[in-house]
């Protein structure tokens, strides 16, 4: 069969491209050899028609709910394995039989601890600070601590940067949680899984033990497994271009947590709960559903529809399952949130409005409210959210760094400003 081209034609100039095909999913046309052929390039602002990459870790088919991660649905694992199993399915391309997860495990639970001078670096943020301006600026600093593991040309550094920044992420969240909320920093324990050990280090006190509820464990397992990667997002694609420069791996992580903390990206279940909040009742709905069709009314309902997805978002499934058996676990039944999120969906998936501009419930609608009831206040919503993606992050990092296609980003512009002018001196202005 032979190759696929497009054929560009300007000024009666005839270009051909080469259409490349992925596994699956939409053909691409490559348009490297455009600007030497016409002096010409493409504007795509936001980039959503440009492919950056060629990447083996996750697929999404928006139009039909699909995610997968090297091929497997993200209803599987989800449903079957947990959080470091899925660690190491993003970072080595498949699953791990029991003696590699066993290893896996071990290694990562044996790097959960910080250097121990990271906790009196704590102390100079302000007492107030958002503990995603504390992420930052801790994750930044790994490369201080940690600088035996930033040669990016060296195999074994790289993965052991990647090993610690999946491993210390969690004590680092936790971290930040306890001084927003002035208690006293517990350490990792060895012998609990990955998501109890970190319930324990965010909920634990000295003056009392602390027994992990399984359920909870494993709804926050759950959690991290849903947002462990989401292919080419804005904060995948900053790691990328900051790693593209050669930065070291922390750096680029710090770049990533940046990016993921706006409103747009990592926010939007704190921006879901604080909707459901305004809203109050179920019998304040048909008000507010009124405000959202109206386009003259700014309020928008948050939580609802998602940029790639245009369909029903495959992750809101699992969280909405998952929601209700920690509601369910906590005995919250009469849950006012919940019961105006319900009836939020049932309108959604029936009213003519937004099923024609498919504004389905995603993720975001459900995790806000499931992280509430399980004790985590707003402003750590989007912390947990970058201790999950970190993995995500580390991974498409290493695939970046092991492309031999692999080249410094370097965007392009469409200039609108002055043209080209002569400098005046002051005293002629």
């Amino acid at each position: 069969m032979a190759d696929k081209k497009a054929v560009v034609s300007i000024d009666g100039k005839q270009v051909d491209l080469q259409v490349r095909s992925g596994t699956i999913g939409p053909d691409v046309m490559d348009i490297t050899p455009l600007y030497k052929a016409t002096n010409m390039f493409t504007y795509d602002p936001g980039f959503t028609s440009t492919a950056s990459c060629e990447s083996k870790i996750t697929f999404i088919d928006g139009d039909e709910g699909v995610l997968l991660h090297r091929g497997y649905p993200i209803e599987q694992l989800a449903e079957h394995g947990d959080f470091l199993e899925v660690c190491y399915l993003l970072l080595y391309g498949e699953l791990p039989n029991a003696a590699q997860k066993a290893d896996f495990d071990y290694r990562v639970t044996h790097h959960t601890m910080v250097h121990e001078q990271m906790s009196r670096f704590f102390t100079g943020f302000r007492r107030d600070a958002h503990p995603m301006a504390v992420m930052c600026g801790c994750v930044g600093a790994l490369s201080a601590f940690y600088h035996d593991s930033t040669d990016i040309t060296d195999p074994k550094q790289r993965m052991i940067a990647s090993l610690r920044m999946i491993a210390k992420m969690p004590t680092i969240a936790a971290m930040a949680y306890k001084y927003h909320v002035g208690q006293p920093f517990v350490y990792p324990k060895n012998d609990l899984d990955y998501a109890s050990n970190f319930l324990r280090m965010c909920f634990a006190v000295p003056c009392e033990e602390y027994v992990v509820n399984p359920v909870l464990a494993r709804a926050m397992d759950r959690i991290f497994i849903l947002h462990a990667d989401h292919e080419q997002n804005a904060s995948t694609s900053t790691v990328r271009l900051a790693g593209s420069s050669g930065a070291n791996p922390f750096a680029c992580i710090a770049a990533g947590i940046a990016c993921l903390w706006g409103p747009a990206h990592g926010g939007a279940n704190e921006a879901a709960l604080t909707m459901l909040a305004e809203i109050g009742s179920v019998d304040r709905i048909p008000h507010f559903i009124a405000k959202a069709k109206d386009k003259n009314d700014p309020f928008r309902l948050m939580g609802f529809g998602h940029r790639v997805y245009k369909n029903y978002d495959p992750r809101a499934k699992i969280m909405q399952k998952t929601t209700h058996e920690v509601l369910g676990e906590l005995g919250v039944k009469d849950d006012p949130l919940l019961e105006v999120a319900m009836e939020l969906e049932r309108i959604a998936l029936s009213d003519e409005y937004f099923i024609e501009k498919k504004l389905y419930p995603n993720i975001d609608f459900y995790s806000g409210i499931t992280l509430k009831a399980m004790g985590f206040p707003t402003e750590m919503f989007t912390v947990l959210f970058a201790l999950a993606r970190t993995v995500g992050w580390i991974a498409q990092w290493n695939e970046m760094i092991e492309d031999p296609q692999q080249r410094i980003g370097r965007p392009r512009q469409l200039y609108v400003g002055a043209p080209t002018r002569d400098y005046v001196p002051v005293s002629k202005r």
